[in-house]
């Protein structure tokens, strides 16, 4: 048996292993398999091209060729998305890509244990789960801490992944209501110049977290919620003075706090309620000088029992291919490398 072959787990699935430098999988449901194949191979294009292999179709098998440790990888990969399939998650040619990724990345990783754990259903139907081993830690630290920290590049899906967290807490009652915030900073652009009331002027800052809650709940849903107070959505600033019980709490683009406004942010959090901080620590914008509470906090907070933190890179990254590219291309001209992988510590410890 060639290395990276669960035998065990695959024995129904892979029926011969040739001698002639190929690899054969037999499948046993026509349906499933034409879904593993994707809409017109799409799938396996873009398994072999990734992988460097060649795969065969013959029936309701497949024949892969090429390089040994390559065949196992494409093996595995196969075999966890057929499993996935017959567990009713429909594969989207974006999941295969992150797949593939995932694998690379760690040989020996669940594909299954990643995919299938479902957070949340949108409004669009689509199941929102884990697209990367740093999102299924970061979800999971959301499940076991009362405040979780999720700091790396955009696209990562923190802020999208804690409000899947949020919804679902809100749906089954775990909470009475689902607070999204962020700091109104200005990115290079002036506001206050622009006409209307002080709503009108921090709306453009509170627009991707509008964006965001839409694009999991229908707009009548969402706008009945937002009217009840349900959810709430305000700049960081309306946040002093309050103390937030029964609540799911996201300050998105933490970067962007000052320590005051973090320290004022953290101490918000009431009875039975959860706080998850996001943030991207390469694009502050804070005048010069003035230090990034998110930043802080890394060092203050680090050794908090209770307190987790979870760090992403551009391997996580679930927007359009190129921004993975672009993120790496920025951090090599910058010379300033994206953070080290890190797992949540119970002791707080990143």
């Amino acid at each position: 048996m060639r290395p990276g072959l669960n035998h065990g787990r695959r024995a129904a699935l892979i029926s011969q292993l040739a001698i002639d430098d190929s690899l054969e999988l037999h499948f046993d449901d026509q349906r499933l398999f034409s879904e593993l194949l994707g809409q017109h191979d799409q799938h396996l294009r873009t398994i072999e091209q990734s992988l460097g292999v060649r795969i065969g179709v013959s029936g309701t098998a497949l024949k892969i060729t090429g390089n040994h440790a390559e065949q196992a990888l494409c093996a595995k990969l196969l075999g966890d998305l057929y499993e996935i399939l017959k567990r009713g998650y429909t594969i989207y040619p974006s999941d295969v890509e992150y797949a593939i990724r995932i694998l690379r990345g760690d040989r020996n990783a669940d594909l299954r244990e990643i995919f299938l754990d479902t957070i949340y259903v949108s409004a669009h139907k689509r199941i929102i789960s884990p697209k990367s081993i740093n999102q299924k830690l970061y979800i999971d630290a959301i499940r076991k801490y009362d405040v979780v920290f999720g700091i790396g590049p955009a696209g990562t899906g923190k802020t999208y992944l804690a409000m899947a967290m949020a919804l679902a807490a809100l749906m089954k009652n775990q909470v009475t209501r689902m607070v999204l915030c962020r700091p109104a900073v200005e990115a290079g652009e002036k506001l206050g110049f622009l006409p209307g009331d002080l709503a009108e002027k921090v709306n453009p800052y509170l627009r991707p977290l509008y964006d965001a809650l839409h694009d999991m709940v229908d707009f009548d849903r969402a706008r009945r919620m937002l009217e009840r107070g349900t959810i709430e959505v305000a700049p960081l600033a309306f946040m002093r003075g309050r103390t937030l019980n029964d609540s799911f709490i996201i300050l998105d683009e933490a970067q962007n706090t000052t320590s005051e406004q973090m320290k004022m942010f953290l101490t918000r959090l009431g009875y039975n309620s959860k706080a998850v901080i996001t943030g991207d620590i390469t694009q502050i914008d804070l005048p010069s000088g003035k230090l990034s509470g998110l930043k802080e906090a890394r060092t203050v907070l680090g050794s908090t029992p209770g307190i987790a933190f979870v760090h992403f890179n551009e391997r996580d990254v679930v927007r359009h291919r190129l921004v993975q590219a672009i993120i790496t291309a920025y951090e090599a001209a910058s010379g300033d490398p994206s953070e080290p992988e890190r797992s949540p510590a119970g002791n707080g410890q990143s």
